[in-house]
């Protein structure tokens, strides 16, 4: 993920780059009960409460 602090990129709502519409989505088979599964997701919840309390910082 890049941070951007210019106002003139705005992405599409939806969240979907449209150059990449056309696409077919790969089907991923993931264990959902892996151990590795249980860490890598906390982990990225970890690192994204972070961003989320750095972005609440700058805004105030």
């Amino acid at each position: 993920l890049q941070e951007s602090g210019s106002a003139g990129n705005i992405k599409p709502s939806g969240g979907q780059d449209p150059s990449k519409k056309d696409v077919p989505a790969e089907d991923i088979d993931i264990d959902m009960g892996a151990p590795e599964t249980e860490k890598a997701a906390v982990a990225i919840q970890s690192q994204f409460r972070k961003f989320q309390k750095k972005k609440q910082a700058v805004k105030s």
